[in-house]
């Protein structure tokens, strides 16, 4: 948006497909930042001025892989970044533009090992490749990488706190929208065709719908509050989860929505007028500490905690060149101390559900065999509806998601009763 603006750019045809080219160049950058310094020799690609790193990523993005293959065109680009950045900014590259145009990819690939080449190939981090291929095994590792390389479906939850499911199913469908019901969940539709983006419409307006991935949905589905409960919904922003708990609850009942982010709450608060819902308290506050709750005790705790999304590269590409092996050891450091904080809040016969967008052990399964060991007054229980497949190390009572088979974001879920 703001290249938009700074270039007076206000058509949003050209928006969107500037917003494209962006996503699949990060989505590829590995691959292209190698290609770039297989071209430049001796230097890197972190040494140019970030202008010209971005136009080379961009350029390389545009002449091996968006079928620019003539150097007609592909001076084209060059010119049009001149009058942009400036020729003289662009003569310390100018040299190796041609060479970009012309490298045959085969000669990057010449003495790699086969996770190199994978990693390469599928545009992965390579410790993420070789973590995933210890972790579903090479094939499915393989499949599992093809299906980032586009987004899953887009996925909508009819908001029935508004309309009927029916009465918003035919006015999404007067507004040119073919929804298919996904088997097994409550209110959710997979869009198969639009005339328009989805939040232009008249129905997300009024709140008929939330846009929602089908994981998400499951784990609010698998949380089932009942109407009269206490719900301790936390990292609730921007309002998915706590959205759909009150759907689920009618409305009644009190959810105390929690969230460190004075920013993420406002939007929260705009998910929460759109969609009719009225029976919640929002809190800010951090969730690694001790909640400002004093001694109060709820019926259920919802948390869906930061993690390293690696289910969701698809939907962030630019996540993936963030993370390395640390980091999956510091996100669950930090999804440990929320786990352990929210379930001193819990009452005994209460239950707690703990989901994340990531697929490594390190922050599901891992993390709940920790707790289990450290609160023996918790037990691991059945995770009702099921679409996914059973969690990892035994822990067959939770629920995992991939991209390649459930068509949606890598998604895992848990969920655990505090027995009297």
């Amino acid at each position: 948006m703001a290249a938009s603006k700074q270039l007076r750019i206000n058509d949003p045809h050209t928006i969107g497909l500037g917003h494209k080219l962006v996503l699949e160049t990060i989505r590829r950058q590995n691959l292209i930042d190698c290609i770039i310094n297989y071209v430049a020799r001796h230097r890197n690609i972190w040494n140019f001025r970030p202008e010209i790193r971005a136009f080379l990523r961009l350029y390389t993005y545009r002449v091996k892989f968006a079928g620019i293959d003539s150097y007609e065109k592909a001076a084209r680009i060059a010119g049009l970044a001149r009058s942009i950045i400036g020729w003289r900014r662009l003569l310390d590259v100018e040299e190796f533009l041609g060479s970009l145009l012309s490298l045959n990819l085969k000669e990057l690939y010449i003495d790699r090992s086969d996770s190199e080449k994978t990693s390469l190939r599928m545009f992965q981090p390579h410790w993420f490749v070789k973590y995933c291929f210890r972790l579903l095994g090479r094939h499915q590792a393989i499949q599992y990488f093809k299906s980032t390389l586009s987004n899953p479906p887009t996925y909508v939850r009819i908001n029935t706190l508004k309309l009927s499911e029916k009465e918003s199913l035919e006015k999404l469908s007067q507004e040119g929208f073919l929804l298919e019901r996904v088997e097994g969940l409550k209110y959710t539709y997979k869009v198969i065709n639009r005339q328009q983006p989805l939040i232009r419409t008249s129905s997300f307006k009024k709140g008929l719908f939330y846009i929602q991935d089908k994981a998400s949905c499951l784990a609010a589905q698998i949380a089932s509050p009942e109407r009269d409960m206490t719900v301790l919904d936390l990292c609730s922003a921007p309002g998915a989860k706590t959205t759909y708990l009150a759907q689920q609850m009618e409305n009644q009942g009190t959810i105390i929505a929690v969230d460190y982010s004075k920013r993420r709450m406002k939007i929260w608060k705009n998910a929460i007028s759109r969609m009719g819902v009225d029976n919640t308290r929002p809190l800010i506050g951090d969730a690694c500490n001790p909640l400002p709750l004093r001694k109060t005790k709820v019926d259920l705790v919802v948390l869906d905690p930061p993690c390293t999304s690696t289910g969701a590269f698809s939907r962030m590409p630019s996540a993936k060149w963030r993370l390395s092996k640390r980091s999956v050891k510091r996100m669950a450091g930090v999804q440990w101390k929320m786990l352990t904080n929210c379930a001193d809040h819990l009452e005994e016969g209460g239950s707690l559900v703990y989901s994340t967008c990531s697929v490594t052990v390190e922050e599901n399964e891992m993390l709940i065999e920790r707790f289990l060991r450290l609160k023996p007054e918790f037990i691991l229980v059945e995770t009702q509806p099921r679409i996914g497949f059973p969690g990892l190390r035994g822990l067959t009572y939770c629920q995992r998601l991939y991209p390649h088979t459930h068509e949606c974001n890598g998604f895992f879920v848990a969920k655990l009763a505090k027995i009297d």
